[in-house]
């Protein structure tokens, strides 16, 4: 039922999925450009729409009554602003104790304009040993595109390098917040 009714809003609004990959049991959904709050509802219903279900990181600040409710129930984990915390090292013992678990995660860490990516996700999808979806908003195109997978190996400069290229080309809800250099 869910997965028929984000298929009709999202094609009732213009946007179409493109959907390629296998649904893993486990992996990283790097999503990106992200610059705009619309981005988590457009990847939540894409995903829905292909029968997916994935949980995402949001900033601690929006777990506040009532919202801290609705984000958990759609599988929210609170990220705490300060950096150095251990979130890296529970999620890759959250991978390793399940037999299902998949998280959407925006390297850009924010909807501002930023040229360093967080690497936190390479971390976690190679000491988890997961594959990374890449999931794009292309905005300009109106289509959201989950079509390849990337296996980290290691080298997280290269690493970092060989998906910033992959979204180089695609353009954000707000174009002038995004950078993949």
């Amino acid at each position: 039922m869910m997965k028929s009714f984000c298929k009709f809003l999202l094609k009732l609004f213009g946007w179409k999925v493109i959907y390629t990959v296998p649904q893993y049991p486990k992996s990283i959904i790097c999503v990106a450009p992200h610059t705009s709050n619309w981005d988590f509802v457009l990847g939540k219903f894409a995903y829905w729409s292909v029968g997916g279900h994935a949980g995402f990181l949001i900033k601690e600040a929006w777990f506040f009554f009532p919202m801290n409710l609705i984000f958990k129930a759609l599988g929210g984990i609170p990220v705490a602003k300060k950096r150095g915390s251990s979130l890296t090292e529970v999620l890759v013992e959250k991978f390793r104790h399940s037999d299902r678990m998949s998280i959407a995660i925006t390297p850009e860490g924010t909807r501002s304009r930023v040229t360093e990516w967080r690497t936190g996700f390479l971390h976690i999808a190679y000491e988890a040993q997961v594959p990374i979806v890449l999931g794009a908003i292309d905005a300009a195109n109106k289509t959201v595109r989950i079509e390849r997978t990337f296996y980290p190996t290691g080298d997280f400069k290269s690493d970092m390098r060989a998906i910033k290229d992959y979204y180089r080309n695609f353009q954000g809800i707000i174009p002038e917040n995004f950078s993949a250099e």
